[in-house]
């Protein structure tokens, strides 16, 4: 464990619960998601990589701040706010889902939670929707209750997290199904446990309902995982990436559609709710989307990084798109990326070229996701 440095920008940047036990813990990079830091450095992100993929890893992810929604009306209000069908959620479950506004645009793709009947979460990904329900619910007519709730969420990713879980919590955690939530206590601290995460492996959230425990559920969960291999880490971008993961603001943003990227399962045009964006999305739907998402495979020597702007994307000399997130992936032994071009651009199989800082460089555009494509790991 490294000496604590000191990190700010000043009291309007928030630090988490975990802040401090993260940089004990090695994190020396940080930047900043919804308002806070988030850790993203502890040294060579490629051992990060390999350590998520063969062990398992523990991520401060307090940055996914969560927007509550209380009263009689919450089940409605949330579909208000969501195309993906909510009819048949059950108490207990978690739903990956959109949230659009009228012009059929991506603001957030977040894990909407439901803990009660009339309670929900929704765990935001990088972007202000908390302000974003609040107006809406103004003119809505609804009984609704909307806040930011003192909830920190952890990230235990990773082939071993499974076993972490059970050395803390027991063999009875290891029934808990994919995409569904779990009230728990460790030692007083008050948790729910869900069975999601973004690294497309087996894995963990712990959702801390107590900040003043941050110090001590890290080190309870660090202390249960090192005889397995757990070590402190950050979200992997190489993971994500093979797994085809969007990163709000990177792959997707409010001039985003669900069908640009190829998510028309999160799209339901024949429920009876009339959600925000619901007449857009039939129209996009009618005319086929002018952009669509795809992969590319990225010739030359291997990416000394990910990518930190948007790199033109040509075909037969005229710019057609932009690749969006770009990395090269060890296991693969290939520079993979995700790309929006548009639709007539899009063909698999097709060459393309990348216009890189280190020059232009030949792709093909390939199916994506780049590895498990049909996620039998993170379901296991």
């Amino acid at each position: 464990m490294t000496q604590i440095q000191d990190f700010g920008f000043g009291t309007q940047i928030r630090k988490s619960p975990y802040f401090d036990a993260t940089v004990r813990w090695g994190a020396t990079g940080f930047s900043v998601y919804n308002h806070m830091y988030i850790p993203r450095d502890f040294g060579d992100p490629v051992q990060n990589f390999w350590n998520l993929i063969n062990d398992a890893i523990l991520c401060d992810v307090a940055v996914e701040r969560q927007v509550e929604i209380t009263g009689p009306d919450a089940a409605r209000f949330v579909q208000m706010l969501t195309p993906r069908d909510l009819s048949k959620m059950a108490v207990g479950q978690c739903k990956y889902v959109l949230i659009t506004n009228a012009q059929g645009g991506i603001l957030n793709d977040p894990v909407l939670l439901r803990l009660a009947e009339n309670h929900f979460w929704i765990s935001l990904a990088d972007s202000d929707i908390l302000l974003w329900a609040q107006g809406v619910a103004v003119n809505s007519g609804m009984d609704v209750t909307i806040r930011e709730p003192d909830v920190s969420p952890l990230q235990l990713q990773g082939p071993k997290s499974g076993a972490v879980m059970r050395a803390l919590f027991g063999d009875a955690i290891m029934d808990l199904r994919y995409y569904w939530l779990r009230r728990v206590d460790l030692n007083g601290i008050p948790l729910i446990v869900s069975r999601t995460g973004w690294s497309s492996e087996l894995g963990y959230e712990l959702y801390l309902q107590d900040g003043s425990r941050g110090d001590a559920l890290w080190e309870r969960i660090m202390a249960a995982g090192a005889p397995l291999g757990l070590k402190a880490g950050h979200t992997s971008s190489i993971r994500r990436i093979e797994g085809a993961m969007l990163s709000y603001h990177a792959d997707a943003d409010i001039d985003t559609n669900p069908y640009e990227l190829g998510l028309d399962r999160l799209v339901d045009l024949d429920i009876e709710a009339d959600f925000i964006g619901k007449d857009a999305l039939r129209r996009i739907k009618a005319d086929g989307p002018a952009r669509r998402q795809v992969g590319l495979v990225i010739d030359g020597a291997p990416l000394k990084g990910p990518n930190t702007t948007f790199w033109p994307v040509t075909r037969d000399g005229q710019v057609v798109g932009k690749v969006t997130s770009a990395i090269h992936s060890p296991r693969l032994d290939r520079n993979i990326a995700l790309a929006m071009l548009s639709a007539g651009s899009a063909q698999m199989g097709a060459q393309v070229q990348v216009r890189t800082p280190d020059g232009t460089r030949s792709a093909t555009i390939v199916e994506r996701p780049f590895h498990d494509p049909k996620k039998t790991i993170a379901v296991a």
